[in-house]
């Protein structure tokens, strides 16, 4: 990709997604420039990737073909309104904030122009996002298949519709936080029956990691993965017993929904 990738904001997920491209090699360091007040993460971004760095958004905003807004979803208003003035015609806006519609964000330049919504999580930290992607009318082919390999570079992507944004909120966005409590929770119990709490978290975790590997690398439905795992009167089918009692899985389903509402709402 022969373009200039700008970033505004250069946080956790901004940084990620740095990383990602310049560890893939999807485009120059050069070719990569990063804006923030913020002179801490301007220059470990400096530091990590050799990337360029400014404290100015209007630079950014000048030279971008592709342009990645990693701002607070506070703070979209009052970047936009500075640079909308100064974005080149035919930029690439990429927005990763939650309850930024299309729609919004089009309204906010006052003008007609290319919009892709993102919603990343914070595996991309460790390149092993999932982000899902919608698009406005005025992208086309070429660019949405740009864009898509920028997130690619450090984890999986997948197209959908903008309406179902709010799900990927609870079922992707939001869902790590569920994850590191049941960790926790696992590690806690194995604590409490008498092992080390350092190996706990990593028999814990590494379970939580090789059992998702599985669904996504095996492609058997995740019921049939759990019935191999359940022998006859044994100890596995005993937990899960204990899981159903306990109203494991309509707890999932109720925080899952609650987080979803909650999206929506913010949308609004």
């Amino acid at each position: 990709m022969n373009k200039v990738i700008g970033f505004i904001g250069s946080g956790n997920m901004g940084q990620a997604i740095v990383g990602g491209i310049v560890g893939s090699k999807l485009v120059s360091k050069d070719n990569i420039i990063l804006s923030d007040l913020n002179e801490s993460n301007l220059l470990k971004a400096k530091k990590n990737f050799g990337v360029k760095i400014t404290e100015d958004n209007k630079e950014v905003a000048k030279v971008a073909d592709i342009l990645i807004l990693s701002v607070k979803p506070n703070l979209y208003p009052i970047v936009i309104e500075e640079i909308k003035d100064f974005v080149k015609d035919n930029v690439i806006i990429v927005t990763i904030a939650a309850g930024k519609s299309l729609e919004s964000t089009k309204e906010a330049f006052g003008k007609d122009i290319k919009v892709v919504r993102v919603m990343p999580n914070t595996p991309s930290l460790v390149r092993e996002g999932m982000a899902a992607i919608c698009y406005n009318n005025a992208v086309d082919k070429e660019e949405l298949k740009e864009v898509i390999n920028i997130f690619e570079s450090f984890g999986k992507a997948e197209i959908i519709q903008e309406n179902l944004m709010d799900v990927v909120t609870s079922v992707s966005g939001s869902s790590p936080a569920y994850v590191f409590l049941f960790i926790e929770a696992m590690a806690d119990a194995a604590v409490l029956d008498g092992m080390p709490r350092d190996k706990a978290y990593r028999f814990a975790a590494q379970a939580v990691l090789g059992s998702a590997k599985m669904v996504l690398e095996t492609g058997i439905h995740p019921g049939a993965l759990k019935d191999m795992v359940c022998s006859p009167g044994g100890t596995t089918i005993e937990a899960v017993a204990t899981l159903e009692e306990e109203g494991f899985r309509n707890a999932v389903i109720k925080a899952m929904r609650s987080c979803t509402k909650k999206s929506q709402e913010m949308s609004k």
